[in-house]
C-alpha cells in the first residue's frame, strides 16, 4: 500500500532534518561553530536551501544530544556536554551495549551469526581503503545487528535511543588518525567471542569498544570583545592546537 501525500512529505522532512543534523553535529565537533556561538534558523535554512521546518527539527535533536541548548531571548546556543556528562553518556552506553551483546552470543541464530561476520568481513574494506564514510554506516550496522541479535526488544530500543543521543561524538571518533583500524580490530575480537559462545568475554570487549579512552581538544577562539558582533551562524574553522582534555574542549572519543 503506498503512502498518502502527507505520509510522504513527513518522511522527506525527517530524511533532511537527520542531514542537516549530522551535518551541523560534524560541524560543531570540528569547531565550526564553537560553543556560545547562536544558530540561527533563518540563516541555516539560507545555508542549506530549505524550509525552517527541517532546520527546526534538527536544531530540536541537537538540543536532546546536548550540543546545544534554547536559551531565553538569545535562541538557539552552541553549548558542549562537560567531560562528566561525556563520560557518563558513554558509562551507560558501554553497559547496555555490553548486555546487548552477551545476550546475542547467547541467543543469536546461526542466521544471525553469519550476518555479523559479513557485515563486518565487508567493513574490513572500508579501513584497508580509509574510506570513513562507507566504515561509519558498516559500524552502524555491525552494532545494529548485534542489537537485534539479542532479542530483547526493550533493550535493543532504549540502546537504540541512547545511540542516537551521542551519535556525534561517536561519529566524531573516526578522524582519530588509526582509529578505524583499531576499531574494526576490536570488532574482530567482539565476533570472534561470539561465534564461540563466549557471552562474558563478548561483553566484556564491548564495553571497553564504547567507553570513553581519547580525548582531543580543538583550540576554541577568544570572547569577541566589545563592540564586535557575536556569533552567527557563518561557518569559522580553528586548527588543532594540542592533544589534551580541557574542562571546554571539544572531543573525540574512543570506542563505537
Amino acid at each position: 500500500m503506498s503512502r498518502g501525500p502527507v505520509q510522504a512529505s513527513r518522511a522527506t522532512s525527517t530524511t533532511r532534518a537527520e542531514t542537516i543534523r549530522q551535518r551541523l553535529a560534524d560541524d560543531i565537533l570540528r569547531g565550526v561553530y564553537p560553543p556560545g556561538a547562536r544558530l540561527d534558523e533563518s540563516g541555516l535554512a539560507k545555508r542549506f536551501n530549505l524550509s525552517r521546518t527541517p532546520v527546526r527539527e534538527a536544531l530540536r535533536q541537537l538540543t536532546s544530544a546536548g550540543l546545544v541548548e534554547m536559551r531565553p531571548r538569545r535562541g538557539v546556543i552552541v553549548s558542549l556536554p562537560t567531560d562528566s556528562a561525556l563520560a557518563e553518556m558513554f558509562e551507560v552506553m558501554g553497559e547496555l551495549e555490553a548486555a546487548c551483546v552477551r545476550l546475542a552470543a547467547q541467543r543469536m541464530s546461526p542466521a544471525e551469526r553469519v550476518r555479523l561476520e559479513l557485515v563486518h568481513r565487508r567493513s574490513f574494506e572500508a579501513v584497508r581503503n580509509d574510506d570513513r564514510d562507507s566504515y561509519r554506516t558498516l559500524n552502524f550496522e555491525f552494532h545494529d545487528t548485534i542489537y537485534r541479535g539479542a532479542h530483547n526488544e526493550f533493550l535493543s530500543q532504549t540502546t537504540i535511543g541512547i545511540r542516537q543521543r551521542i551519535a556525534p561524538f561517536r561519529r566524531a571518533q573516526f578522524a582519530i588518525a588509526g582509529r578505524l583500524a583499531k576499531s574494526h580490530a576490536e570488532h574482530d575480537a567482539i565476533v570472534s567471542a561470539v561465534l564461540r559462545g563466549d557471552a562474558e568475554t563478548a561483553s566484556e570487549l564491548m564495553r571497553t569498544h564504547v567507553n570513553i579512552r581519547e580525548f582531543v581538544a580543538w583550540a576554541r577562539p577568544r570572547a569577541p570583545r566589545r563592540g564586535r558582533p557575536r556569533f552567527n551562524a557563518k561557518p569559522c574553522r580553528f586548527r588543532v592546537r594540542s592533544i589534551a582534555a580541557t574542562p571546554a574542549g571539544i572531543y573525540f572519543v574512543r570506542g563505537a
